[in-house]
This record gives C-alpha cells, structure tokens and sequence, in this order.
C-alpha cells in the first residue's frame, strides 16, 4: 500500500526540526547509489554525549530489521568516546553484515574512537573536508571549574621522564620529590592501560580488516601518526585527512565533487541534515531509511 504523504504542514514542521523524515529520503538515495542498505550514526559535536556501549544495543536494534545480505555502509559523525563503544560497534557492524564487513563514510568529523569504528571497515569514503583523528586516549581534569583536556600519553611521559632525571640526580633530590608527588602512580598505570587499550583494539581492528596481510608491528608502525601524539598531531583534536589516512596504508577511497559527484552530494546533504538535527534537537541518532533511535536532550546525564 502506497505511503500516504505528509500534509503540508507536517513537511515543513518536519524542515524546521529537521526531523527524521528529511533524511529518509537521503538515505534511500544513497542506498540506490551503493547497492548496500546505509545506516546513520551521529553523535553531536555541541552537546556533553559521547560514544557509549549502550549505542551498541541500539544500533543492534536497528540492524536486525535490515535485509544485509549485501553488506552494509555506516555513514558516521562523532567526536568519538569510550573505545570498548568503538570496538562493540566494529563487532555488531561485521556480524550483522551478510558480507562480514561494512564500509564506513565519513562526511565531516569521526574523531577518536570513531576513528577507530572506521578503521574496522573494509572500506573508508572520504570528502575532501573529512577528517579523521588519533585515538590516543585523553584525560579529564578540572582547573578553577574548568574542565581541561591531556594526552594519557603526555601524562606518562612526563612521569617517566621526571623518575628518570631524579633516578639520575646527585644531590638534593627535593625539587624532583615535590613534583612526583603532584603525580599518582595508580592513575599513571591505568593511563598506561587505556594506552595499551587504544592501540591494541585499533590495530586489532585493521588486523582483521584491511591490513589483514600485514603483522602487528608492520600495522603499529604505518599507524603511528594516529597512536601516539607528536610533531605531526601535536593535540588530540588535530585533523588526519584522506591523503595522510590512505598514505598509513588504510583504504580509502575520495569522494566529493571532482570523483563521486552524485555520491558526495547525496552525503552531503545526509550531513547537514543530521549534523543539524543532533546539534540542536537530539544529540545522538543511529537512523536508516525505515528506522530512526535517538535520545533527547532530556535524557542527557
């Protein structure tokens, strides 16, 4: 049975919060373009929300009522999050997918652990503004109310380095002992776990993905720039591009207007759609072209 269309009304109420029925369209679209179903997966770059292992039951939701004989495209935008998020995804993508792996496109930002979701495809779609980012893991602390931001790896070196010099000292220890003492060596071990973390599912993901020929130390090596911060990266946040990406040795393919016209202009305007919706209506929406999950602003905690 036919669909019955929107009332006027309702169409541009859907236009002014950019509801979920402006994207479906979009969505069907690409899917025509790739010959693979397309899921959504947005977390807001505005709003406190971050990728957390409850998008992986909700985005398990959404799988099950895909028809993924052919695979599957995730189209992904978020600063990232919690990397066991980004390792469940990288799970439930490859086991739901009839091909037993997925494509991801990235049409704006996927930082972080949303770097690391794409680095378990087979395949990333990249524009010529796209970025990808390091996963090295960052530290929350407060100062005067204000919540900063530092490299795990910063933290540890840092420490090392000052044991070193005071290892080394001869004479008056004092001015190594009151800076150690600013440092706890509990938190320091478990900032070298997230470390080992972040690294070991990232190469894991490309191990058994698209350097599935290469070995650990071969992977660790060509992925440097996204592990470890520093002269390239310098901070977290620093960009990785298509050229950079694709010279680490992952496969990506170019996308935008001067390769893959009708499919950049399809994703892009799939982006500014749900870019809008999830900064200003729902900060985090899995969608497809039947389904649509997202949490509300109320549900923040």
């Amino acid at each position: 049975m036919a669909r019955r269309p929107l009332s006027t009304f309702m169409q541009v109420q859907n236009e002014r919060s950019q509801g979920p029925e402006t994207r479906k369209a979009v969505l069907r679209r690409l899917e025509r373009l790739l010959d693979k179903p397309v899921m959504a997966y947005y977390t807001s770059f505005n709003f406190a929300v971050a990728m957390t292992p409850d998008d992986i039951q909700m985005m398990e939701s959404v799988l099950q009522g895909m028809d993924l004989r052919n695979g599957l495209v995730l189209v992904i935008s978020s600063p990232g999050g919690d990397p066991l998020a980004a390792e469940g995804i990288i799970r439930v993508c490859r086991s739901y997918s009839g091909t037993g792996s997925f494509i991801a496109i990235v049409p704006g930002q996927a930082k972080s652990a949303a770097t690391m979701v794409c680095m378990g495809a087979e395949k990333i779609i990249m524009g010529p503004a796209s970025e990808l980012g390091p996963v090295d893991p960052q530290v929350a602390r407060v100062e005067r109310d204000i919540v900063k931001w530092f490299s795990a790896h910063n933290i540890v070196r840092s420490f090392e380095g000052l044991f070193k010099e005071a290892v080394k000292a001869t004479g008056n220890l004092e001015p190594y002992l009151q800076q150690l003492q600013s440092y706890d060596s509990q938190e320091i071990e478990e900032l070298r776990k997230a470390i080992r973390l972040s690294e070991d599912i990232a190469i894991r993901a490309l191990e058994s993905g698209m350097m599935k020929t290469l070995g650990e130390s071969a992977i660790r090596s060509k992925i440097k720039i996204f592990l470890e911060p520093d002269e390239r990266a310098l901070v977290h946040g620093r960009a990785i591009h298509r050229e950079e990406a694709r010279d680490c040795g992952l496969n990506v393919d170019f996308c935008g207007p001067d390769s893959a016209k009708e499919l950049w202009q399809g994703v892009y305007t799939l982006h500014v759609r749900a870019q809008g919706f999830v900064s200003h209506h729902a900060p985090k929406c899995i969608e497809t072209k039947n389904d649509s999950y997202f949490v509300q602003l109320g549900q923040l905690p």
